[in-house]
């Protein structure tokens, strides 16, 4: 049985119903329905902290995915995985690719600035200043594109941008 339905979560067993019923009456492909499926077990497995099991799902979905804004949110979802199991590096690639397809990807960018950011203080507490500054510059310019798309998020980041004097802008629309 697939994790999706193993869940005894009702939200989750009432998306999982939405999904299947979407789903079947989607004008999509076989192929494209068969990526949505490894896609949201990909998301159960993920949500229940089985990074490897997502990952295989999500890499399965991308074999099958051919639409560049699906393949989009795929390669975040890895990149997340990457990241929370400190992979830094392949976080960074993964959501660069994301990006790559999909320019409107706010929190794709939020999670690049936050590693620059992390790399920065690394740097930093190394005692290479002016890596650590060319690292919060670069935190700070995809900070500055994440807050452009979704002004209401990312407070602290736009905190850090004035206190820092990496920016002047009170609003970013």
């Amino acid at each position: 049985m697939p994790r999706s339905q193993r869940n005894d979560n009702f939200i989750d067993k009432s998306f999982t119903v939405m999904a299947d019923m979407i789903l079947k009456i989607l004008p999509a492909s076989k192929k494209e329905k068969e990526a949505f499926a490894y896609y949201r077990e990909g998301m159960c497995a993920q949500a229940d902290g089985e990074y490897a099991e997502a990952l295989e799902n999500y890499h399965e979905a991308l074999t099958l995915e051919e639409d560049p804004y699906d393949r989009s949110y795929i390669l975040y979802n890895i990149g997340l995985i990457h990241a929370s199991n400190g992979d830094h590096d392949t976080a960074l690639e993964y959501y660069h690719q994301a990006i790559d397809l999909n320019a409107r990807l706010p929190q794709a960018l939020n999670n690049i600035a936050v590693i620059y950011h992390y790399q920065g203080d690394q740097a930093k507490e190394a005692g290479n200043d002016e890596a650590a500054e060319a690292l919060y510059d670069q935190a700070a310019d995809f900070w500055k594109r994440a807050i452009r798309q979704a002004p209401n998020n990312y407070i602290e980041a736009q905190n850090w941008l004035k206190t820092s004097g990496r920016s002047q802008m009170d609003v970013y629309f």
